[in-house]
Parts: structure tokens; sequence; C-alpha cells
């Protein structure tokens, strides 16, 4: 579908796997790393291809270490999809680590990342949006192009609450967790690309985009549990964000997540995360009537390029304004 102006959005999928939904919500198990790549894998690949889309994928390093996920993971590099960094071990406390610890993060899940795929990321995005000063320094030092962590909602809170209510932690799993997903603070962030400016040395932010002045999320997996309250409100809502971006001339960043294109049938367990007791076709249905609004109105592009464009304007800079929670 050919887009209605030459407006570009961003369009990535997080590549999280089973056992690091599993490991965040506290479930026994995780550790022997269950996985759904050979399954969703070809089933993206496919969808994207029938759609003419080429994307950012954000791969998770301890998926890229085992060798059973190499050609799943190869597969999206040969089909053209830009591959980035998601961590090592994908805890969205990573906003907990020391600054050592943030530089074997990303360096390891790097190193398996490019040894898997071929492709050495130049892109990163923490595990349920965690980021930090260490964290910006370390992918300024490594020369990353772009962060694409930031998510300017104020909603967070609220769905960290939920997130609680349908796990048991112990004292220490609530400890790491009590920031999952960000501060109410974090809505006040801008949903336009900016520069992360330290000691002199930038990063490019691009923000997940949120529904303009309300800050509301317009991600994938939160339309899909909109939509089972009514499919048509959920598409109407996504489609009056789109046309507030376009009248604001704000080019967004749309995320998606494996859990939008696994069904009930798939059998993962995952049965916290809301719209995994939907069937897969009407789920790929619906992610098909979101993706033809967002062509419709985009030129729809990865993060690489949709950073190289934004950063040839007029950006803001900024300076990191994160809260110090580093562990000991």
């Amino acid at each position: 579908m050919k887009p209605s102006s030459s407006l570009i959005c961003s369009l990535s999928l997080d590549l999280d796997n089973q056992w690091s939904y599993m490991k965040t919500h506290g479930d026994g198990g995780w550790s022997s790393f269950p996985s759904y790549l050979d399954i969703l894998v070809p089933r993206v690949l496919n969808f994207l291809k029938e759609r003419n889309l080429t994307i950012t994928i954000f791969v998770v390093g301890q998926d890229a270490a085992l060798n059973n996920n190499h050609e799943a993971l190869r597969a999206i590099g040969d089909a053209g999809h830009e591959i980035g960094n998601h961590s090592f071990h994908h805890e969205p406390w990573l906003h907990l680590y020391s600054a050592k610890e943030i530089e074997k993060e990303i360096a390891t899940a790097e190193e398996h990342i490019e040894r898997a795929t071929g492709q050495k990321p130049v892109g990163f995005r923490g595990p349920g949006y965690s980021l930090s000063d260490a964290t910006v320094r370390e992918l300024i030092r490594r020369k990353y192009l772009y962060d694409a962590t930031t998510f300017p909602t104020f909603l967070m809170p609220i769905a960290r609450l939920y997130y609680f209510a349908t796990a048991s932690f112990t004292e220490e799993e609530k400890r790491q967790r009590r920031r999952m997903g960000g501060r109410l603070r974090d809505g006040l962030r801008p949903n336009r690309p900016y520069w992360w400016s330290i000691d002199g040395k930038s990063l490019f932010e691009i923000p997940v985009t949120t529904f303009p002045g309300v800050k509301l999320p317009i991600h994938m997996s939160y339309l899909l549990a909109l939509s089972q309250l009514s499919s048509k409100l959920a598409i109407q809502y996504f489609a009056t964000g789109l046309r507030l971006c376009r009248l604001m001339n704000l080019q967004p960043s749309v995320l998606l997540h494996p859990t939008d294109f696994l069904g009930i049938e798939d059998g993962t367990g995952l049965t916290f995360i809301p719209g995994m007791g939907l069937p897969l076709g009407k789920k790929l249905d619906f992610v098909s009537q979101v993706l033809d609004r967002l062509q419709a109105a985009f030129s729809v592009v990865t993060l690489r390029e949709h950073a190289t464009r934004a950063a040839r304007g007029k950006v803001t800079v900024m300076s990191p304004d994160f809260l110090s929670e580093i562990r000991p």
C-alpha cells in the first residue's frame, strides 16, 4: 500500500522470547530458556514480506548465544531487516546496573547478535523501557547511532500495579521491579526525537511514540488490549493518533511485540499478558488493519533510517534526567 505522504514512520519489533516474559513475571522454568522463535520468526517475516515492510527487530543477546536460535535469527537479517541490541539478559531493571555491568551487558549482547545474524547493531532498546545515565554513556562510547528506549507515557505505573497483581514476587523481586516500565514523570518526556548530551558527546534518542497530548500508548499490544472491548474503537483510536501526528508533523515510531503474533492455540502459557486469550486469526486480522492504516498515512522505515533522517533537522538537546538507583 502506497502512503499518502512523504512523512516517515519507523516500525520496530522487540523480539522478547517466552523465557524472558516468564522471567520478568517471576515464573519458574524460565532458566531452561523455553522459546517460540522457531514458530514466531517465520510467521512475522512472512507477514512483513506480504506487506512489503522492512523494519527494525531488537534481538536479545541470550537468544543469540544459543545455537538452536541461529537459523531463525539469521533469517531476519537475510530478509533485509535491521537488527538492534535488546540487551543480553533482558532484565527490565537494567537501570539498577552499575556502569561496569552495563558495559558487559551491551558488549556481550552485541558480540553474540553479530555472530548469530551477521549484523553489528547500531541501535539499542532497553528491556521494559529501562534506561540510565550509565547506559547512555556506554552507547555513546560504543558509537551507537541511536537509542530507542524512552516511552513518554503516564500509564506505566498503573500497568506495573497490574503486573504485580498477577504475580507472586519475593521481596527482592519486588525491589528489582519497583520502577519497572518507568515513572509517572516519564510522561513529560518528548514524543519527538532528540539528542542526549553528556560531557559534550551525544546520542540520538527516538522515543516510542504515544498519543499526542494525552500521552497514552499507541503500540500494537495496547491496541490489542483495547480491541477486546471494541475492535472498531481500537482502530479509530489509533487512526486518530496518526491524524494528530500528521497534523503536528510528528513522524512516529510504532512498536510491535511477539505476543501480537501469537494466539491462544500456540500454547505459550503467557496468559497474564492481555490479549493472549485471542485466537491467532483474529489477532493477525487486527494487526493487518492497524498496519494498513499506518502504511496509508506514512512511509514505513527502519529506526536506523528514521534516526539518520531526523538527525539532519533541528533537534532538541537534553541532559539525562534519570534518578540514581544503581545497586551497590
